[in-house]
This record gives structure tokens, C-alpha cells and sequence, in this order.
């Protein structure tokens, strides 16, 4: 059960001493946006590379962008731990989550709420990790769609299957409510904004939704 703090619920001007108090979490997510695949614009690689070298924890990057198979190959190469494409994005997702791993990075994959998961089926073990966004990529503060469990339900269904070690992770308006009904689902990977950064000590806030997480996974039930 991984939790990994969005720096988009951070405070960019203070981004070291930000990373600085999610020191316990597994990643921290980065966001990186284009204002064309979405309607936002955050950092490039630049601030990335920053960010990379401050922070305690791996990076997991992900990539709200348009031609991810120019880009996403530069990110790995930065250092990133782990670094996530969408598939509505991408032209070739099996050959650029191969070179993302012959670079030494974790391959993610992700989908919008309205894109079907079967068509990652057939190549569920090209990927290290999948992202089911649970809201419309673009924007913080969303409220979880709670008819993406399903989804997450089948992904996971899928993976145990095909005996596959894929990681399936969530990422929008989990909050330690909304965190129970994605790790019942299958759910391993935990992305929370404010529920980390907003809090008064987010280690503790971590700790609070990585015990929850354990209590409701599927490996418990």
C-alpha cells in the first residue's frame, strides 16, 4: 500500500521544505500538465529536475501531455522513479513503456474516468504501474467519481488473472473516506492532494491512510 502526496496541493514558492514534510511517503506525485492535453499549465522538466534533487522520496511523474513519446522518455532520464503517460495520448504506449524501462524508470500508464480498461488488458504486463484517474485530469480539489471502481475492480480482477505484479493506482479526491472504496476495489497506490498537504502533520495524515488502506485491500478480505 503506497501513498504518494501530490505536489499540486503543496506550496510551490516553499516546494523544498514541502517535500521535506512528506518524508514518510512512498513517492511524491508530480504533476506535469501542458494546457493542451489539459486546461492546465504546471512545470516542466526544468522544475523537475528540481525537484528530483531535493526531494526525500522517488519521483512518480505524471504526464498530462500531449505526445508523450517525445517527452516522457527525458523525464526518465532525469531520474525519475517512476513515469506515467496517458494512454488517450499516446500512439505507440507499448514501445515508449519499453524504453522507459530500458532507461531504468517504472512504466506507468493512465486513463481517464471515461476511458475503458479493457483495452490494457492484452498488455497488462508491458506496464509497472496503472493510473485510473478517479477525476477529469486537470484540476486539484475534484470530487471522486465513484463509478471509476468498477473499473478498478476490473483492472484488478485482470491482473490477478494473468498472475501480473502490476501496481493499480488512483489519483483524484482520495481522502481517507473515498480511500476505502478504491483499495476494496484493488487499489495498491494511493495519489492524495490536500488530505496530505493540507493537513496540520502529514506524516501522521500518511500513516493515517497507508494503515487504512491495509485494513480495506483486497489481500485482506
Amino acid at each position: 500500500m503506497r501513498i504518494n502526496p501530490s505536489i499540486l496541493a503543496a506550496d510551490f514558492v516553499n516546494m523544498q521544505s514541502e517535500l521535506a514534510r512528506i518524508a514518510s511517503a512512498d513517492f511524491v506525485h508530480v504533476d506535469v500538465m501542458d494546457n493542451h492535453f489539459v486546461p492546465n499549465l504546471t512545470f516542466g522538466p526544468q522544475m523537475v529536475e528540481r525537484i528530483q534533487a531535493t526531494s526525500p522520496v522517488p519521483l512518480d511523474v505524471h504526464l498530462m501531455i500531449e505526445d508523450p513519446e517525445r517527452w516522457a522518455p527525458g523525464y526518465a532520464e532525469l531520474g525519475a522513479a517512476s513515469v506515467t503517460f496517458h494512454l488517450e495520448a499516446s500512439t505507440e504506449p507499448v514501445s515508449l513503456a519499453r524504453r522507459l524501462r530500458s532507461i531504468g524508470a517504472r512504466a506507468g500508464v493512465a486513463i481517464k474516468p471515461d476511458t475503458p480498461v479493457e483495452s490494457l488488458f492484452e498488455v497488462l504486463n508491458e506496464f509497472d504501474q496503472i493510473l485510473i484517474m478517479t477525476v477529469e485530469p486537470g484540476f486539484g480539489g475534484q470530487s471522486f467519481r465513484h463509478d471509476t471502481v468498477p473499473k478498478i475492480a476490473a483492472l484488478s480482477a485482470e491482473a490477478r488473472r494473468r498472475g501480473s505484479s502490476v501496481w493499480l493506482q488512483v489519483d483524484g479526491g482520495v481522502s481517507a473516506s473515498t480511500l476505502e472504496h478504491a483499495a476494496r476495489a484493488g487499489a495498491d497506490t494511493f495519489v492524495a492532494g490536500s488530505a496530505v498537504f493540507g493537513a496540520d502533520d502529514p506524516d501522521e495524515a500518511i500513516a493515517t491512510l497507508r494503515a487504512l488502506a491495509h485494513r480495506h485491500s483486497h489481500a485482506h478480505r
